[in-house]
Formats: C-alpha cells, structure tokens, sequence
C-alpha cells in the first residue's frame, strides 16, 4: 500500500508540476469531460499547467466501485492495463485515444474511507 501511494503522490507531482491537490470539494473547470468519475463526494483536484495533467480525487463506497470505473472506463473507449486490486487498494492504468488514466482506489487508515484518485495525462 505504501510503494503505491508513493506511485500516486509521484504521478500527482509530475502531472500538477509542483501544484497542489484541492481540498475544497471542485473540480478544475478545465477537467476532461471525456474521462467518467465514479459517484461520490469530490474531495478536490487539480490541473496542471497549460493542459499537462488533471488530478480529480472522490470519496466512494468502497473497493468494490473500482470495478464499476473500470465498466465506466472501458465503456467511454478506454484499454486497461496493470489492473490489480488486494483487501485494501485497488489501482490501474486506461489508455484512450486522447487520455490516459491513472485511477487509484485506496482506504485510509485514519478514517477508513476509500478514496479514488485519477490522475489523467494527455497522449
């Protein structure tokens, strides 16, 4: 659980180029409609420069709703690839023709909510 939150806090970092992840419960208007999000709470995001990258983080039900963003994601024209889920994280990587998608699903140990990150890239 720690080597992939270190992977997603590095993707984050990368893809916001130094920028920091919201907390205030949006979205970056310039997020892409194109890539669907799992219902839940939005806890905040992130864009970085001029269209490099886009961080949307959402409190869901559980680990079980990975599944259904990876239904959502491969039915918006998406591939999976590196798809793997244990008892507490669940993450993989979609490619489509214009994005690629980074989703994690992970628990937090303080609080026990599942949160899903997206880490979205331009091709």
């Amino acid at each position: 659980m720690e080597s992939v939150r270190g992977t997603v806090e590095e993707a984050v970092g990368d893809v916001l180029g130094g920028a920091s992840v919201s907390t205030d419960g949006t979205l970056p208007d310039s997020f892409p409609a194109e890539v669907p999000l799992l219902d839940g709470t939005v806890r905040g995001g992130g864009a970085g420069p001029e269209g490099t990258g886009w961080v949307a983080q959402l409190t869901v039900g559980s680990l079980d709703d990975f599944a259904t963003a990876q239904t959502q994601l491969e039915g918006a024209g998406y591939t999976a690839s590196g798809v793997n889920t244990d008892g507490d994280t669940a993450l993989g990587t979609f490619t489509g023709s214009t994005y690629r998608v980074l989703l994690t699903l992970t628990t937090q140990a303080s609080d026990g909510a599942v949160v899903a990150t997206y880490v979205v890239t331009p091709l």
